[in-house]
């Protein structure tokens, strides 16, 4: 029923589906973090920038590189940041929509 793109595509907006492999995802758009930065960045606990890490490494969204003791985590694919910027843009024209939609039950009911 499904082909093989749709399912890569569910399974990678799945990944994405939760708010802080979102703000991960932001920070690594900056540029190569630590768990470390990260977690203080996030003023989150390592556990749950862990997880989430290991979701986002597993299908492939973020890398890992060991230097030394600490490993570096990236954006395997700089075509993820323009996502973000596109997301950020569907959100921002939705808030307009809700916003106008709004402003004219206002009016609406002001006309009453």
């Amino acid at each position: 029923m499904w082909n093989d793109m749709q399912q890569f595509k569910a399974d990678f907006f799945k990944a994405l589906s939760h708010p802080l492999r979102i703000r991960i995802l932001e920070l690594l758009a900056e540029g190569e973090k630590s768990v470390n930065e990260i977690q203080q960045l996030l003023n989150s606990e390592g556990s749950a920038v862990s997880q989430q890490l290991s979701v986002l490494r597993n299908k492939n969204i973020v890398m890992g590189v060991k230097e030394g003791k600490k490993v570096m985590y990236s954006l395997r694919d700089p075509a993820i940041n323009q996502l973000l910027v596109v997301a950020r843009e569907i959100f921002n024209n939705h808030l307009i929509d809700t916003y106008s939609m709004l402003e004219e039950l206002d009016i609406q009911e002001k006309k009453g």
